[in-house]
Parts: structure tokens; sequence; C-alpha cells
């Protein structure tokens, strides 16, 4: 879990107005840390309660003798498939359950097909087929989950054909007993499975969908909180710094790992049924466009936190002096950022960026001319110390600008309301 440091202040220099917005922040910031610790808590015993009643029910193929004298010892496959399959989101447990599915009906049927003509065969040319069938479905299946794209959402189907074609194929059983035991493991497969979708999606269900969807759209506030933040530190004089703590950077640094996090989601939630306001087309791959671009923005604030730590720093007149449109653009920005990562929560249409991009092109040139102006009357050290902070709010503009452009395109092929 992140972690959050509450810059303090000297209790001399602070009025009663003062503290009691640091108290207020202190007090929203522990119950924010809190109730998200909770409901992360919450849902992993609501996980682990699903993973029990889904192992009583399926346990009911051995208890109870009806269902026994059916399924008899087999009925292990359909608890080893509860085991293997249920995972922590819905979507999760449906992509591994239906791969497991596919490439046991492919992979037996294959498998019945080449056994059958191995058998009709004989002799010598019985282990020429048995060979080459392997040798050929095992190495094309084997390239298969290399191609990036299937390995995403079908490596594990993959697999579990490899698997059993093999065990089908090398099995050495006559065809009507490769296909009775086929049939068998196949229905046990399915009851675990029906198990597994009954508890997993039925019951308090928890949707990757949701996870990614809230995920990113926090992201936004989260960034326009760090750009405050840093430029707050920036042009704070140099006796305010000794009574301050650095800000803490821990979750804009963790946002740099999140890709594959983001990736998983997004591949579990196209397994999910139509719930809610995510249909079974939702444009999840711009969610990962949305989660690219905001991997970049928070490069670049950790890169200004690495400009506000730096030796070389311009003089505290210098950097009162581009302190006004410097704020105004960090304000600007971090109100564009709530703006449209608010749109993105409650599924609404953002601003168009017809309306935000003349307003974001209008910052970037004021601090270019701000920079240009300032430059001349700097020494070289501190002229280049400034000019790296100035640049780096110029990227954080341009990202911004993309970002604009991003969300729209999701409302449009999400069908956000207006």
């Amino acid at each position: 879990m992140s972690s959050t440091v509450i810059t303090i202040s000297n209790e001399d220099e602070i009025t009663p107005t003062q503290k009691r917005k640091s108290q207020f922040a202190l007090l929203s910031n522990v119950y924010s840390l809190v109730a998200k610790q909770s409901k992360h808590d919450m849902r992993k015993v609501i996980h682990s309660f699903k993973v029990g009643i889904a192992f009583v029910l399926v346990s009911f193929l051995y208890l109870l003798d009806p269902l026994y004298k059916k399924v008899g010892e087999n009925a292990i496959w359909a608890i080893m498939t509860v085991v293997v399959i249920f995972e922590f989101s819905a979507g999760a447990t449906l992509g591994k359950g239906l791969n497991r599915g596919i490439g046991t009906i492919l992979g037996g049927g294959l498998g019945c097909l080449a056994s059958i003509l191995a058998d009709e065969i004989g002799g010598i040319g019985n282990a020429i087929i048995v060979g080459t069938s392997v040798f050929v479905f095992g190495t094309a299946a084997t390239y298969f989950r290399l191609i990036p794209s299937i390995k995403r959402r079908y490596d594990y189907g993959a697999m579990i054909f490899i698997l059993t074609f093999n065990l089908v194929v090398v099995s050495g059983l006559h065809t009507d007993k490769v296909m009775e035991l086929a049939r068998e493991r196949l229905s046990n497969i399915g009851m675990g499975f029906a198990v597994c979708v009954f508890t997993n999606v039925l019951i308090f269900p928890i949707w990757a969908s949701d996870e990614l969807h809230y995920s990113i759209a926090s992201k936004f506030e989260t960034l326009a909180c760090y750009i405050e933040g840093y430029l707050e530190e920036y042009f704070r004089l140099v006796n305010e710094k000794e009574n301050h703590s650095n800000t803490s950077f821990a979750s804009c640094k963790s946002m740099l790992h999140s890709k594959s996090s983001d990736e998983s989601l997004a591949n579990f939630a196209r397994w999910e049924p139509w719930h809610g306001k995510f249909g079974l087309s939702y444009p999840w791959d711009k969610y990962l466009q949305i989660g690219d671009v905001l991997r970049e923005l928070a490069t670049t604030i950790v890169s200004l936190k690495e400009c506000l730590q730096s030796h070389r720093q311009p003089s505290s007149a210098l950097r009162q002096s581009i302190r006004e449109p410097c704020e105004a653009v960090g304000s600007s920005l971090a109100w564009t950022l709530r703006d449209i990562g608010e749109s993105i929560m409650k599924m609404e249409r953002c601003r168009p960026k017809a309306f935000i991009a003349p307003k974001l092109q209008s910052m970037k040139q004021e601090l270019s001319l701000v920079t240009y102006s300032k430059l001349g009357a700097a020494e070289n050290g501190e002229g280049l110390a400034m000019a790296s902070f100035v640049f780096l709010l110029i990227k954080m503009v341009e990202k911004v600008e993309v970002l604009v452009e991003e969300v729209e395109e999701l409302g449009a092929l999400a069908g956000f309301s207006n």
C-alpha cells in the first residue's frame, strides 16, 4: 500500500485557520487510507468465503451417493478444476475456465482422431503416426503460445491443449476407452467450472472491469495533487523549507510500474459478461492507452521532484519572479486533470478538446515567454536550472493535452452520457 507523508510546519508560525485546515487534511488522509484498506481486506474475506463455498459444493460429488455413483473417482477432476481456475475476479475465473474447457475439447478431439488413425494403420505405422502428431501439434501450439496477442488471452488454454493431446495420444488406450475417458473427464471439468461460475459470478462478484475503471480514474486526482504539492514546495521560501518535510512521491513512482497490472485487469475484463454500464465490446484498449499517457505524465512529475532536490537551484528571488505564471499553470493542470478524471469516474462526457486545448496552448506560450525573459538576467547555472524546471512544466502541459484527447475519444467509444 502507498504511504502518505503529511507536511508539518512550525506551530508558532501558523494561524488557527491554517491549523484547522491541517487537522482536516490529516483526518481526511487517515480516513481515506483506512477506508481503502478496509475495503480491500473485506474483498479478501469475501473471496475466501466464496472459495470455501465452492469446495463444499464440489465435494457433494463424493458425499452424495447418487452423484458418486454417476461420476465415481473422476470427481477428482471437478475438485482440481475448482482449485486451478477459481481466481479473485470474475473475469479471471471465466477466462481460465473457458480456456481450460476449450483446450480440453480441442486437445481431446484431435487426440482421438490421431489415435483412431494410428489404430487403423497399426504396426510400425502406429508409432510413426503418434510420434509425428505429438511433434507437429506440440510444436505448433508452443509457437502460438509465444505470439503476444494469443499469449495474453489463451496461454492457459494452449497449455491445456498440449497436455490433453499428449495424454490422449500417448496413453495407448483403445479408441472406445479414450472416448469414454474424455467424456467423463470433460463432464467433471464442466461441473467444476459451473460451481466456480455460480460462486464467483453470482455471489458478491468482484469485477476486474470495475477495478480497472476506478484505478485509471483515481490516478488523475493523484497526479493533480502531486503537481500542486511540488509547485508549492518549489516556490516555498528557504526558511519555510526548513520547517517542512519533503512530500512523499511513493504513489507517483508506484504508478510507473502499473502497466502489467492494467493489462491483466483489461484481459480479465474482456471475459466478463455485460454488467452495469460495461458492455461486451467495451473499449478496454483505450483505458490502456490512457494508462500509458498517465505513466508518461507521472515520469515527468518524478523528474520534477528530482529537479527540486538538485543541489543546483536558482536563487529564491529568481524563483519568486516566475512564481505567479508557474502556479497558474499548475492550478490549471490540476483542475484539468481532476475534471477529465471525474468524467471517467462518472462515465460522463468531459469538456471538449476544443474548449480546453486553447487554454493549454496559451499556458505553454506564457511559460516560454517567461523563460526567455528571465534567462538573460540569470547566471549560467541558475538559468539552466530554471529552464529545466519550466521545460518540465511545458512537457506536463503537452501530456495533459494528449490526455484530454484520449478521454474525449473514450467517451465517444464507450457512449458516455452528456
